[in-house]
């Protein structure tokens, strides 16, 4: 197995990690990036970004990634294909396998891995993915502005994309597999006084209709068998997210869902020189731009640790 060492790796691209690796670069950390299993992250798979500051025009998901992939290259971040496969971060510096074969010793460690948003596996879902179907109703839901939508789930994500939608589209149609909601009583309340949205209850999604973009859905009743057609130009999938974070269990303190927790303020885990930003340690927001400012975090929280660490030896050197 070949093996190096460097002073700051950054495993996961996207928002955060190239972020991170802007910073780590000015501040001459050079920083080594692995890109992971989907270079670019979650916003390769959107069409048109609208949200994020400084595109008055907007931007698709994709360009906006190669952007900040140049910035990074700009500052010299030696950017890499592979994925992160194994860590060990019982000892210092910290260790990372790359592709089950090269091994690399850091002096500090960025967590960027992400998350990744759970599908329900029918058809049509992955060919209109960014066409109608999305997984975030505060990325696209202004593209449905006066349209009829559709949102899976029956959890808090579920009931806020609906009511955040019902307050943009003409009527909002949330598909609950069961005869109630898993939601708190609160959020329930919340779509139930909302009259454009209406509760399909014990429905499940068959199939979804359309060549260049969504044009129906096709669900049925799963106590009747009972098929209906709805003419809606969104789908939105609000059954939860996965935290790409399960290499690192044993070693990161995580929650049950296995988002990474950090410290109050910071970008800092339980592992001196270890740092996690984004959607790997974001249950909450989830957005490209919170992911951006995490990821900033981490290259100053990494710039820190690693200048700490150097006074620290030149004092014990001058003492010895």
């Amino acid at each position: 197995m070949s093996s190096e060492k460097v002073s700051c790796l950054i495993i996961g691209s996207g928002p955060a990690g190239y972020t991170a690796a802007i910073y780590a670069a000015r501040a001459g950390l050079n920083p080594v990036l692995y890109q992971g299993a989907q270079p670019g992250g979650q916003l390769t798979i959107t069409t048109e970004v609208d949200n994020y500051p400084g595109y008055p025009d907007g931007i698709t998901g994709p360009e906006m990634m190669i952007n900040f992939e140049k910035q990074a290259k700009r500052f010299g971040t030696d950017i890499r294909y592979g994925m992160a496969t194994e860590v060990d971060f019982t000892s210092y510096p910290h260790k990372v396998i790359i592709d089950n074969k090269h091994e690399i010793t850091a002096d500090s460690v960025i967590v960027s891995t992400g998350a990744s948003a759970k599908w329900l596996g029918i058809e049509g879902e992955d060919r209109l993915n960014g066409r109608g179907v999305s997984a975030c109703a505060v990325c696209d839901g202004f593209f449905f502005r006066g349209q009829d939508v559709v949102v899976v789930g029956a959890g808090d994500t579920a009931a806020e994309e609906a009511s955040y939608l019902a307050k943009l589209c003409r009527k909002v149609y949330l598909l609950v597999r069961r005869d109630e909601m898993r939601a708190s009583k609160i959020m329930q309340k919340r779509v139930e006084m909302l009259p454009n949205i209406e509760v399909l209850w014990n429905t499940e999604t068959v199939k979804l209709n359309g060549e260049e973009g969504l044009e129906s859905v096709l669900v049925k009743n799963n106590k009747t068998g009972e098929e209906q057609l709805l003419d809606v130009t969104g789908f939105f999938v609000a059954i939860g997210h996965k935290p790409n974070t399960d290499i690192f269990k044993g070693y990161l303190h995580m929650d049950e869902t296995g988002y990474i927790q950090t410290v109050k303020g910071s970008s800092c885990t339980n592992i001196k020189g270890v740092f996690a930003c984004g959607d790997a340690q974001d249950n909450v927001y989830r957005q490209a731009i919170t992911a951006a400012g995490t990821g900033c975090m981490a290259a100053l929280d990494a710039e820190r640790f690693l200048m700490e660490r150097e006074v620290k030896e030149i004092i014990e050197e001058t003492t010895a």
